[in-house]
């Protein structure tokens, strides 16, 4: 199989899905805007060559570097980053080079969320009501139905930047001012509930071979807004519920041999309400929390699968993995040295977070598992304990 890996070299997990590749059987080639010698020694051995291209966002460099790897090295299996970001330009040339996976007809409708609503109803799970957002009049015709607060949200991209929730005609009116005229948004009903995922991966006959599942202590929208620190924990058990309405989402989007996740509404009185569907590895630290969960290798199965078809597993889940970060800008009751010292027979993995990325995964964080859910729990307060 060759296998052109797009951004190997960022986010930095990107090495280790393409040293698996290797160890998988399969030619790894890259394409990146970073200097080879900027690479890191794990990513220069997996890769076979790699092609540097001065703008990553530049469609027709990328396409002359797919040329070029063929009369090189002969057809492309596989084109991919594993990264939101690049989804378009992924479908372009998987469409143009007619390469394995999601091509650019199909792609809207996983990078829209007012495209998604079609496929969560086909799927039967409940879904937010939405409306798209272009003017205060259609605005207010929503609000009318469905009552304040409400959420807007760019209507295409992930996580929560450009997310907000109006309480009332004055935020609304501010939003409405301050609002960029390139980007499209969608308006829904607040939901007072809490973000559970269903992750893992699909082979390519569409038959699940691992399914995990996080949930987050706080709103994201409000951790981005507020700029305070997040924590979430990945279960070794998956509440069936999350199972059922995931599954169920899975077979109306037809996924095969991808990574997804899925993000649900958890509410308190049970109910499961479908939120967004990504075809990627979850983000923050999640990738590594199914690892420390499952006492597995999340990036070799997923290689595996790609390269071999292999099923894997079983998996089962051993532990509980808790995620918790910190802001600079907060005053933290507990010194960093005090949280290893109280709970560093907990704490499996800790390290400062990209700049990029800090605003919703904060400045530091702590990954962290054990057995025992309470005393993960009090770790992470512990963390998070601020000076009054």
């Amino acid at each position: 199989m060759n296998f052109v890996f797009f951004s190997p070299h960022f986010p930095a997990n990107g090495a280790d899905f393409c040293d698996r590749l290797k160890k998988a059987g399969a030619t790894v080639l890259g394409i990146g805007d970073a200097r080879y010698e900027a690479l890191n020694g794990k990513l220069k051995t997996a890769l076979s060559e790699y092609y540097r291209v001065a703008d990553m966002e530049d469609y027709e460099p990328v396409f002359r570097a797919i040329g070029h790897f063929i009369h090189k090295w002969g057809r492309i299996d596989r084109f991919e980053s594993l990264n939101e970001h690049w989804l378009e330009l992924e479908a372009n040339i998987r469409t143009d080079f007619n390469i394995f996976g999601t091509k650019l007809d199909f792609v809207k409708n996983l990078k829209r969320k007012s495209r998604m609503r079609a496929f969560f109803r086909k799927s039967g799970v409940e879904t937010i009501p939405q409306r798209k957002c272009s003017d205060r009049a259609g605005a207010m015709t929503f609000i009318r139905r469905v009552g304040y607060p409400v959420v807007v949200k760019p209507d295409s991209g992930s996580g929560a930047s450009n997310t907000f929730k109006i309480s009332n005609t004055r935020e609304l009116d501010q939003f409405f001012k301050d609002k960029p005229e390139d980007v499209s948004f969608v308006m829904e009903q607040f939901i007072e509930g809490l973000v559970v995922t269903f992750d893992g991966l699909v082979n390519r006959d569409g038959e699940v071979v691992l399914a995990a599942s996080h949930r987050y202590d706080q709103s994201v929208m409000e951790v981005v807004n507020r700029d305070r620190h997040m924590s979430y924990t990945c279960f070794p058990e998956i509440s069936p519920a999350v199972e059922e309405a995931g599954r169920k989402i899975l077979r109306a989007f037809d996924v095969r041999e991808r990574f997804f996740h899925i993000e649900l509404f958890e509410t308190k009185d049970d109910r499961v309400i479908a939120l967004e569907v990504n075809m990627r590895p979850p983000g923050a630290w999640m990738t590594d929390a199914i690892n420390y969960t499952f006492d597995m290798d999340v990036y070799a199965a997923w290689a595996e699968m790609v390269v071999r078809d292999a099923a894997g597993g079983p998996y089962k889940g051993k532990y509980f993995t808790a995620y918790a970060s910190r802001k600079r800008h907060l005053h933290y009751l507990h010194s960093h040295a005090d949280v290893l010292a109280a709970h560093g027979d907990k704490i499996v993995h800790h390290q400062a977070i990209e700049e990029v990325f800090s605003r919703a995964m904060g400045h530091y964080a702590y990954q962290m598992r054990s057995k025992d859910a309470q005393a993960l729990r009090q770790a992470v307060g512990y963390i998070h304990a601020e000076r009054a």
